[in-house]
Formats: structure tokens, C-alpha cells, sequence
């Protein structure tokens, strides 16, 4: 792995996972055999029009698109050289309320079916009449056009997990935080996971499936503002919260670069207070043109507040 790549100097500099998960409370994610190019549903060879069509759809409903695809690299083949690929193609629409969330799914024959779904609906918490999908989603970045740290380093990881979850990994497009490749979005929960290897991967799969989280690569809960997400994770590892449903957020509010939020937890109320920490400029990605600072969470406060 070169030196130069984002994600090697990324974990040179020890930049911080916690509160980096994009934020998005729904997503839409949509089979596509490949290739992506460098913008997925910009460049992908889907029907005139469409993938322009689902970005405006989904930017209006503030519904997180991605591009999905099987490990099994015969499916892209077939779509480069033009030779058969499966008719259908599988969706799924998820809500990521930490305790309201749901995920669904379907097989459509044409993929401009996306558009008769109600973004909107789904963004509010609403069914959008698919089929409810029981076992989680585990999608993994792989797209390299887009950083070539999410090819070399998801590949390998998307293959070692879909060896033992053939039927919930799969391959998607740019999850965010490129410098933190390998990442992970789980559906249900909305979770993502950054620097993972072959090896880890599997290990934090079996710990979902055990309905707890993995700290140690966990980035936050997508539903949440990343100050948020930062305010969790150092709640759950002072007090060593490992269930999935441990952590419930009761209030939020901002004060210039410092954000206060509470959570209940083990049985009590606690207030965490976190400080935005802007670094040097760097370049956060490989294809970076220019160096920015990157953004991390510095814990201020971390306290049992009275009983309300």
C-alpha cells in the first residue's frame, strides 16, 4: 500500500474516527452491475436520464443515494462488455432512526421504478410499500474511480465478508471519508465502520449480529450531526456500552463550535459536551487538488445529570 495514499497518511497522522459517518437519515440503494465511474449516478451506465433524475429526487427529499453491486465480479464483466447481466435488480429503502428505523426491498425489472418512490415519505419515517428486508445490509466502498483507497482497501474486504454473509454484502458507492477506507454502512442501524481489513470486518458482521457495537472501528450512526455521533461513541466507551440499543438521545443544542447533547444510558441521564478541532490543511483525499483541514471532536465534559 502506497504511502501516499489518504488512508495511509490518515492513519499516520492518527486522524479520528469518531463523528465522521456522513450524515443521512434515509437511503436509497439501487443494484447496478457497473462500472461507476468517478460520480456514481452521474457516470454509471444507467437508462437516459435516470441517474440525474434520482440525484435531483433524492437531494430534494435529503435521502442518501448508492450504488450497489454482488461480489461476484462475472456481474461486471457482463456489464462492461456488453454481454447478458440479470434483468432485475434489487432496491432497498432504508429509515436509520436509531429505534424506529426500517429497511426494505424489492426486485424490479426496470430501474426507473425508483421514481415511484416516495422519498419524501421514506425521509419522515414512512413505509414505501416494499418488502420488509429482516437481516441487516452490510455495504461495503469499493469505488476506486472515486479513490483508489476504496478499491484497494474495500475489495478485499467486501470479498472476505461476503465468504461468510453471501447473502447480505454488498459492494457500494461512495460512502464518505475516503481516507478511512476500508468503510462499512450497516442497514439496519445506520452505522459505519472506517479502517477495516479482511479480517475485522468479519469480526464486527458477528458483532452486529449479537445486536452490540465494535468501538474500535465504529465512525457513528448516520442519523445524527457528527458532533453527535462523536458524543456517543465517548459515552459508550466511557462506561463500556457495547448494545446496539444502549444509547437513546434525548436533547442536542449548539453553541458556536461546542455541542451539548444527552443521552439516556444505564439507567441514567448523561450529558456529553463535545468541541469542534479543526486540523492543518491536508489533502483528505487522493485526488485532493488542495490541502483543507480535517475535523475532529475534542470531549469537553462527560457527566450524570439530575433525574428529570
Amino acid at each position: 500500500m502506497s504511502a501516499e495514499r489518504c488512508s495511509a497518511r490518515s492513519l499516520e497522522r492518527g486522524d479520528p474516527l469518531a463523528g465522521t459517518a456522513s450524515p443521512a437519515k434515509a437511503f436509497l440503494l439501487l443494484e447496478d452491475a457497473g462500472p461507476w465511474g468517478v460520480k456514481a449516478l452521474r457516470d454509471a451506465r444507467l437508462p437516459d436520464g435516470l441517474g440525474h433524475e434520482i440525484l435531483r429526487r433524492c437531494a430534494e427529499a435529503r435521502v442518501r443515494p448508492l450504488l450497489i453491486r454482488r461480489q461476484d465480479p462475472g456481474h461486471f464483466r457482463a456489464r462492461a462488455t456488453g454481454s447478458a447481466v440479470p434483468t432485475h435488480r434489487r432496491v432497498f429503502a432504508a429509515y436509520v432512526h436509531p429505534r424506529d428505523g426500517f429497511v426494505e426491498t424489492s426486485s424490479v425489472g426496470d430501474p426507473r421504478a425508483v421514481l415511484d418512490l416516495d422519498l419524501l415519505g421514506l425521509r419522515a419515517g414512512r413505509s414505501v410499500g416494499l418488502d420488509p428486508e429482516p437481516g441487516p445490509v452490510f455495504a461495503v466502498c469499493t469505488q476506486g474511480r472515486h479513490d483508489v483507497c476504496c478499491a484497494e482497501r474495500g475489495r478485499p474486504v467486501a470479498a472476505a465478508l461476503a465468504a461468510v454473509e453471501p447473502e447480505a454484502t454488498w459492494q457500494a458507492s461512495h460512502l464518505g471519508g475516503d481516507r478511512f477506507a476500508a468503510n462499512l454502512l450497516v442497514l439496519d442501524g445506520g452505522l459505519c465502520y472506517g479502517r477495516l481489513d479482511p479480517e475485522t470486518v468479519v469480526s464486527v458482521a458477528e458483532t452486529h449480529r449479537a445486536r452490540r457495537v465494535d468501538l474500535d472501528h465504529l465512525r457513528g450512526r448516520a442519523f445524527w450531526p457528527m458532533p453527535v455521533q462523536a458524543a456517543e461513541i465517548a459515552l459508550r466507551t466511557e462506561l463500556g456500552l457495547l448494545g446496539l440499543d444502549g444509547v437513546e438521545l434525548r436533547t442536542r443544542r449548539r453553541e458556536s463550535d461546542t455541542w451539548t447533547s444527552t443521552f439516556a444510558a444505564a439507567s441514567r441521564r448523561w450529558e456529553v459536551v463535545v468541541r469542534a478541532r479543526r486540523s492543518a490543511p491536508v489533502r483528505l483525499t487522493c485526488h485532493a487538488d488542495r490541502a483543507q483541514p480535517s475535523l475532529s471532536w475534542d470531549l469537553v465534559r462527560l457527566s450524570p445529570t439530575p433525574s428529570s
